[in-house]
């Protein structure tokens, strides 16, 4: 057992990654190059967002959460999982640890909150288009942007803070990135209250975003059916295609583990393939960041598009002004 007063010195082992030594220096590599890409694709939406006035509409305002929340979720994580890959060292302070995973459920509250914003976002400007203008005003949408964010950070504070009260009687964690129901195993009591009010939680955010996306994907679909005009639908259709995937994905690689890792009643080779001690953390982080990214490099067609005709213009206007100075 260790005294609160001791957490701030406390080390922590995380997981071994299991990693024979020939394969270390491809997996850092790969990890590397995995973190890069996500940088980048992230940073490029963000850019070009931030550069373009055509594109200071609710909807990219909206997108422009997502590539933010990304690069810093990517950043939490990767740093440290490569200096482990590199180090073979998975030891990190209590301190570490617990910020860690603080700004993990951050970033992934966030991430249910923004795609549910964007889809309510959708339903207005596909089934209410005339009214677009009116409900998705500026302030309406500083609004929204901020209570959700706002929102997400009380429901976190007051999750990790049940956590404080109580004493730890073990170092080493079954995870291989600090997660709340890891850092909720290591205590010596409170691991019921801590679990009841982690799994409501799971249970607003889910049911929140469950309840939105279908409310408003069932309009979305009705709206399309009704619709003579084949263009509007494909546009629809393609608009919210991406959006879609993006948020199924979420739910895969968040709720049946979460669920799973905290019910008893999941037969243990089921934990075992969704979030164990095993490779799934790893999965949870080397592979939906950068699928996600991926998805939303798809969605951002619009952003990309925009981007090359400015810097066709700007080319072209710069060539005039040179042609003009010869003259």
């Amino acid at each position: 057992m260790y005294p609160n007063e001791s957490v701030l010195s406390l080390v922590l082992t995380l997981h071994s990654l299991e990693l024979p030594e020939t394969s270390i220096y491809p997996a850092f590599i790969f990890g590397l190059i995995t973190y890069l890409l996500i940088l980048l694709c992230n940073l490029t939406i963000i850019i070009t967002i931030c550069l373009n006035r055509n594109l200071h509409k609710p909807m990219y305002i909206l997108l422009l959460n997502l590539p933010i929340n990304d690069a810093m979720n990517a950043s939490i994580l990767f740093p440290h999982l490569l200096y482990s890959i590199w180090s073979q060292d998975r030891s990190i302070s209590y301190p570490a640890c617990f910020l860690q995973g603080f700004f993990v459920h951050l970033n992934g509250g966030a991430s249910y909150l923004i795609l549910t914003a964007m889809a309510y976002d959708r339903y207005i400007a596909i089934c209410c288009p005339l009214r677009y203008g009116a409900i998705m005003t500026t302030n309406n949408l500083v609004k929204i942007i901020t209570g959700m964010w706002l929102l997400n950070f009380i429901l976190i504070t007051v999750v990790f803070s049940i956590l404080v009260p109580y004493r730890i009687c073990q170092t080493h964690m079954t995870d291989l990135v600090c997660y709340k129901t890891a850092l909720m195993k290591l205590l010596c009591d409170g691991i019921e209250v801590n679990n009841i009010f982690g799994l409501s939680c799971i249970i607003f955010y889910h049911g929140l975003s469950l309840s939105a996306v279908a409310f408003t994907y069932i309009h979305i679909l009705i709206t399309c059916v009704t619709n003579k005009q084949s263009d509007a639908k494909i546009k629809a259709l393609q608009t919210c295609g991406t959006h879609l995937v993006v948020f199924l994905l979420l739910e895969f690689n968040t709720l049946f583990p979460s669920v799973a890792h905290r019910s008893e009643f999941v037969p243990g080779f089921l934990r075992r393939v969704l979030k164990t001690k095993s490779q799934s953390q790893s999965l949870s982080v080397v592979v939906f960041v950068p699928a996600k990214a991926s998805s939303w490099h798809q969605r951002a067609s619009d952003v990309k598009s925009r981007f090359r005709r400015r810097r066709r213009s700007h080319a072209a206007s710069t060539v005039t002004t040179c042609s003009e100075a010869k003259l």
